[in-house]
């Protein structure tokens, strides 16, 4: 499966953006779809996971701020990321992994890689 994030930007501090991460040559419902952002001088982590099976998990800086969704028919995973902090300033990369739900956080597992997309946020 080939994945293509989009929808990345400048935003100011509160502000709201939504990721897309589309995939191609595979069907989307096949994988677990994760979220994952690596910030300057920092190394990769996990933000948040969309199960093949509808599940969703997040990391704690993101709950209740972050949601992930999937629209089967377009084969796109979403990232709607609302009340925006500097410290969400990363470029985000969505994978595709088979692994159990209870690996989807660590990136090792994770088979297919978008490009990633730059997410600024900054007053």
């Amino acid at each position: 499966v080939q994945l293509v994030e989009s929808g990345g930007g400048l935003v100011q501090p509160g502000g709201s953006l939504t990721l897309a991460c589309a995939a191609s040559g595979g069907t989307v419902r096949r994988y677990t779809i994760g979220w994952f952002r690596q910030a300057p001088g920092k190394g990769r982590e996990f933000v948040a996971a969309f199960g093949w099976s509808g599940n969703t998990k997040y990391a704690d800086p993101v709950k209740a701020r972050f949601t992930v969704s999937r629209d089967s028919a377009k084969s796109t995973v979403y990232l709607q990321m609302n009340s925006l902090k500097v410290e969400d300033t990363a470029a985000y990369y969505c994978a595709a992994t088979t692994v159990i739900w209870g690996r989807v956080t660590e990136d090792e597992h994770y088979i297919s890689w978008g490009q990633g997309t730059l997410v600024t946020v900054s007053s």
